[in-house]
């Protein structure tokens, strides 16, 4: 991790403290072995599961918590369009 020469270019003492946040959570998932991004993506479709218990929800057992929360909680699937038209 190279974030000590990344954080001099911060605008605010907050945009550094968030920016430091992200690296440690993303630093912890390679760490566990688990992908940053889907994480994160988990993270903010369960945001009420993970403010109700933010214990269950670290990186190293966010999975078994997942394996247990109903799939009622999950955001219903939706059909995405594209902007562009196929021409047969």
């Amino acid at each position: 991790m190279h974030n000590r020469k990344n954080a001099m270019f911060y605008k605010t003492e907050n945009g550094a403290h968030t920016g430091d946040i992200y690296m440690s959570l993303i630093y912890t998932c390679e760490l566990c072995g688990a992908n940053p991004f889907d994480y994160l993506t988990e993270l903010q479709r369960h945001a009420q599961e993970v403010a109700a218990n933010p214990a269950s929800w670290m990186p190293w057992n966010y999975r078994e918590t997942l394996a247990v929360v109903p799939a009622a909680t999950s955001p219903p699937a939706t059909a995405t369009s594209t902007p562009f038209t196929t021409v047969p």
